[in-house]
């Protein structure tokens, strides 16, 4: 037989439950594959239905469904004379388990079930899908029965074996076995979403799964939004003996992506040749079963075969990570839900200058994509923007058609934050209004002294925290019923057809303290950075700046965060954000990462804190910081249940939909812990360890 194998790793934008468009993409990439020589293709997790059906996976439909597309598959010509490898839900006696299913010219060749569920953060798989831990039975189709188990493919060349997506991050992950038993091939199938920085640790892990014990190790992802919170960022690979060799994009428009490689199998021999404890453990492993297939991934005439070499992985930074994660984000959900474009409250603060500016960077990824030939992106814009003829070429042009930003002001809000929004909105080509609150906001307050004979003040004008609280609610909840009007009315005085998707800005970290109105400008249809934390979001404004040059953000992230509610003193805002919430944004994001990350409660957090911040604070002050927070954040828990659905970035996220799962009622006077707290400072004081 002969050496070279050419495999092909799949990213596909699959859509929960849209089995036309996912069979179609599944055969596309069969087609591209095909083309490029691959002998072998593998694609994302749970494929054929979309990884993200969560209680639809309960339905007999979705079963049904999933089985027709793979009959289709099958079928189709396009699938003969390659190892296709796809991935489904899969009901055996009764039970429901994730599967891949591997077939060769019209016969299924393995049915796969996931050995390893995912059941952390943003997965519930343990909720749908159980976990295979028996041998390997026989799935009974009316003319066949398939093997159904974790077996092996052995070829008339090399080995293959499976892994799906939790099972290549367990520690005890099944390519270690299979590779002392003489898997030579590795392919995992995944549905993993974006983090910031979690691509290192992802290829990090595959790369150290051949390092030490040799081989070639296959990794597919699902891409783009299926239809929740989370981005899912392809970045499919191809590593051999512990480096990468191909290295699929992270962030693209494009629905189907294939990555191919031809790999020399004698280059794992030989790389194994040597590890002389893989070959004596190789002596003691228990044998996997062998599904025999008549098909080389080789061919024997492969001399003059060019064979892949390794490369060096391109990460990219934070910032540009939230430039290109929610835009792609962004452009799918603005396709999928036909709606004519988005509408944004700019207020010329940093967040709604960063949300501007993702919808900014979705307009240069989607001129970017037309420009290199992609013709469902030009299809989807023409769609948009209701013209046949249109194509979309400079970023400041098409933003204008889709973008409408809108700055709201009131008695209370500065020039600067006025002129701040309007030149952003100016360089990055959004359609901009400008209008002022105050006679909505005097029409409602006048109903209630009416009602009450009473009018609520400011403080600053004698009024009690009561009556300052409630006029600063006003003004924001004002802020987001003109929000909706516009965004259903504002192409229609424009002449144009559609409505808007409202978008909202409030960052993670303001989330998790609460420092929000509820039912504001913060409630919106999505928010592409409700996510990610302020600390983020200004590393994010500085690759805006470098790469988009726009010289209005320079002064947008000099000033001081304010929401502008109270009234101004010498026509300058005298509110700031870190002043209203006691604490810093800094500090916010370290109380976040223990809180969610570290799992810290209040006791806890302020043991590690007492260390991490002895250079700044003494153990009295830290107890009272710590104190602050967990007062305000259960004050405030009862907001996270109607936070705008969010572009999923941070691990400390405070999601309350499904990726962070806490009571919204709390007793906020914390008396057990904070007196565990009091305690352990006395105990600091008597040893004269407090200044």
């Amino acid at each position: 037989m002969g050496r070279a194998v050419t495999v092909a790793a799949c990213a596909l934008n699959q859509w929960a439950l849209d089995f036309e468009g996912n069979a179609e993409r599944i055969l596309r990439s069969i087609s591209i594959a095909k083309s490029k020589g691959a002998r072998y293709r593998l694609g994302p997790e749970l494929e054929i239905c979309g990884y993200g059906c969560a209680d639809h996976y309960y339905e007999s439909d979705t079963l049904l469904h999933s089985f027709q597309v793979l009959a289709k598959l099958l079928k189709s010509p396009v699938a003969q004379d390659m190892i296709c490898d796809v991935g489904m839900p899969v009901m055996h006696r009764n039970v429901r388990y994730n599967c891949r299913v591997i077939f060769l010219n019209k016969k299924i060749l393995l049915i796969r079930p996931k050995i390893s569920l995912a059941n952390a953060g943003n997965y519930r798989e343990l909720r749908w899908f159980t976990p295979w831990n028996k041998d390997v039975l026989g799935f009974f189709f009316p003319q066949d029965t398939v093997p159904f188990g974790d077996a092996v493919l052995a070829t008339e060349d090399t080995c293959l074996g499976t892994e799906i997506c939790e099972e290549l991050w367990a520690p005890n992950s099944p390519h270690i076995e299979m590779g002392l038993d003489g898997v030579e091939i590795f392919t995992n199938s995944s549905g993993s979403h974006h983090v910031l920085r979690k691509a290192h640790t992802r290829v990090d892990l595959v790369n150290s799964a051949t390092a030490k014990n040799g081989g070639i190790y296959i990794l597919s992802n699902q891409k783009g939004c299926d239809g929740d919170r989370l981005y899912y960022d392809g970045c499919a690979m191809i590593s051999m003996n512990g480096e990468t060799i191909a290295q699929g994009s992270q962030f693209s428009l494009d629905d189907v992506e294939v990555l191919v490689a031809t790999l020399d199998l004698e280059d794992v021999r030989s790389y194994r040749a040597e590890i002389s404890s893989r070959n004596l453990a190789a002596s003691k492993v228990n044998p996997f079963p062998r599904i025999k297939v008549n098909f080389a991934l080789s061919c024997s005439d492969d001399l003059a075969v060019p064979i892949s070499v390794p490369i060096q992985w391109r990460h990219h930074s934070p910032g540009e990570e939230i430039c290109l994660g929610p835009a792609c984000w962004l452009w799918d959900y603005l396709r999928r839900s036909k709606q004519a474009g988005f509408l944004l409250p700019l207020s010329g603060g940093i967040d709604s200058s960063a949300t501007a500016c993702i919808v900014y960077s979705m307009c240069h990824q989607v001129c970017l994509a037309v420009k290199n030939g992609n013709a469902e992106v030009l299809a989807d814009a023409r769609r948009i923007v209701h013209d046949e003829t249109y194509i979309p070429e400079d970023p400041r042009e098409f933003c204008k058609r889709v973008f409408t930003t809108c700055y709201m002001a009131s008695e209370n809000s500065s020039q600067d934050t006025c002129n701040r929004a309007k030149l952003l909105a100016e360089q990055i080509g959004s359609y901009h209004i400008n209008l002022n609150i105050d006679a909505a906001v005097k029409a409602i307050v006048g109903i209630f002294s009416m009602v009450t004979g009473r009018t609520p003040c400011f403080a600053v004008y004698g009024g009690s925290s009561r009556e300052n609280l409630a006029l600063q609610n006003v003004q924001a909840r004002v802020r987001m019923v003109l929000a909706y009007l516009f965004a259903q009315l504002t192409l229609w005085t424009r002449g144009m057809p559609g409505g808007l998707l409202v978008l909202g800005s409030a960052n993670v970290d303001e989330s998790l303290r609460g420092y929000l109105t509820k039912y504001d400008c913060s409630s919106a249809d999505i928010n592409p950075i409700g996510g990610i934390s302020k600390t983020d979001l200004k590393s994010f404004i500085q690759y805006c700046i470098e790469n988009f040059q726009l010289s209005a953000l320079k002064s947008i992230v000099a000033a001081p965060p304010t929401a502008e509610l109270e009234p101004l003193v010498d026509g300058q805002a005298s509110q700031t954000d870190e002043a209203d919430m006691g604490m810093t944004y800094a500090e916010l994001s370290i109380y976040g990462k223990l809180r969610k990350i570290a799992k810290a409660g209040p006791y806890s957090m302020f043991l590690k804190l007492i260390n991490l911040w002895k250079e700044t604070c003494t153990p009295r002050e830290v107890a009272s910081k710590v104190k602050h927070f967990f007062r305000t954040y259960s004050q405030n828990r009862h907001k996270m249940t109607t936070l705008t659905p969010s572009y999923h970035a941070e691990n400390y996220s405070p999601d309350d939909n499904r990726f962070d799962l806490r009571p919204f009622l709390y007793n906020t006077t914390w008396s057990w812990q904070f007196r565990c707290i009091d305690n352990q400072v006395n105990i600091f004081c008597f040893f004269d360890v407090c200044i």
